[in-house]
């Protein structure tokens, strides 16, 4: 079949040879296009289109495509030793890395957990959080307190604390762990809810788990640092370990390196991916607390944190993700967080008087257009990529998550194509 032919529009998903794509109904689903190439805030599609990436491919690519800087670490390292067993054995790319991220992060989080996705960072920080206290001596509190509105990833344990009416997570009843599930506290009864759950099983749960100030996949729906201070004065107050998911967040996407850092809180565990290495190579980190990491220290090998996939700690990725972290310190990458703050709360505003539009809020490089429902995100996306845009749709919500290098006419075409593309379907 050729490409042409597979462009056609009454094909759809499943007409694609062999390939399962993610989070889509492949029967109903349009063709997907085909990028060849990508470049800064571009993507070159297979049939010569090109298209102004609004999402930074999922909110990884942070400088952009193809980074001269990121690309030459890459070559030098592949060169060198593309991977090697991280078990028993250690390298330079991941020694670096580790530090580094220890001195970026706030407080004494010093004890980096190298993994190769979000959701398995996530995992990782689970088990610690629970055999941190089953190493001190605390029996009973295998529980995880999560809340409605996160998303934590799509593996089983994950499942298990994210938000049962998130998506397909609510089929998987059966099989998923029982959790606590708790409302935000972001007003006073809300905080009053909390308090008394934790009041009565308090002494069950092993750790507090949530997004900072924006719950990404959940609808990216916004809270007050406010709302992370009481988190961190709760955890303290009943002896559970607070876990932030800044797998989304981190690396300057609300404003700040990190989300944490607009509340003034440390959490005893912090996870980290997607912009970890521009967006160039998979990898993640879960960095614990001095005084988590020292629970399992003991002359008992039962005490040890038995994980380690294959290729954690991966020689390339790490070589990429020290490269992108000097981008961070040698270009001016929240002040353009911040310019990109700017333009997308003046371009987005006339979404607010559209037919169907809920809400619009920008934080830091994220601006979201809620509508009051999306019946077609499908039809969306193709209406974007008409316009020149690759914008993609999910639950309620249009969303703009560019990288951080884009340039002010490109996030203007994203912007107009919002507006246009919502105001024709009013």
């Amino acid at each position: 079949m050729s490409r042409n032919a597979l462009s056609a529009p009454h094909l759809t998903a499943a007409d694609q040879p062999n390939l399962w794509l993610p989070y889509t109904q492949m029967q109903t689903a349009p063709f997907p296009v085909e990028a060849v190439s990508t470049s800064g805030s571009r993507i070159t599609l297979a049939d010569g289109r090109e298209l102004v990436d609004g999402v930074a491919a999922w909110w990884t690519a942070c400088h952009g495509y193809s980074h001269p800087h990121i690309h030459e670490a890459l070559v030098r390292q592949a060169e060198r030793m593309p991977h090697v067993m991280f078990g028993g054995m250690v390298h330079e790319p991941a020694i670096r890395l580790a530090a580094r991220l220890a001195a970026m992060l706030p407080g004494d989080l010093e004890r980096v957990f190298f993994t190769d996705s979000g959701s398995v960072a996530m995992e990782v920080a689970i088990k610690m959080a629970v055999q941190y206290h089953i190493n001190r001596g605390t029996s009973g509190r295998t529980k995880i307190l999560s809340f409605r509105g996160g998303y934590h990833g799509d593996t089983l344990g994950m499942m298990s604390i994210c938000d049962p009416e998130e998506g397909m997570h609510s089929l998987f009843a059966g099989v998923l762990p029982e959790q606590a599930l708790a409302d935000l506290p972001v007003d006073g009864d809300s905080l009053a809810r909390l308090e008394a759950l934790l009041a009565e099983r308090g002494d069950s749960i092993a750790a507090m788990v949530t997004e900072p100030l924006v719950q990404g996949a959940g609808g990216m729906l916004f809270h007050d640092p406010e709302v992370l201070r009481h988190l961190r004065e709760l955890c303290d107050r009943h002896g559970i370990l607070l876990i932030l998911d800044e797998i989304f967040t981190g690396f300057g996407r609300t404003g700040t390196m990190f989300a944490c850092e607009q509340a003034g809180i440390v959490p005893d565990i912090v996870a980290l991916s997607k912009a970890l290495t521009g967006g160039t190579m998979a990898l993640a980190a879960t960095v614990a607390r001095r005084g988590v990491f020292e629970a399992f220290l003991s002359d008992s090998a039962g005490h040890a944190l038995m994980h380690g996939p294959t290729f954690m700690a991966n020689p390339l990725a790490c070589a990429v993700a020290n490269a992108s972290l000097d981008l961070f310190e040698t270009e001016p990458r929240l002040e353009q967080v911040a310019t990109i703050s700017a333009q997308l709360a003046r371009e987005l505003e006339p979404c607010r008087t559209l037919p169907g539009v809920k809400d619009v809020r920008v934080l830091g490089a994220i601006g979201v257009v809620e509508l009051e429902t999306l019946d077609d995100p499908d039809a969306l996306r193709r209406a974007f990529v008409e316009r020149g845009v690759w914008i993609r749709p999910f639950r309620n919500i249009v969303y703009l998550t560019p990288a951080f290098t884009i340039m002010p006419e490109e996030l203007t075409r994203l912007t107009t194509a919002i507006v246009d593309v919502l105001r024709e379907g009013a």
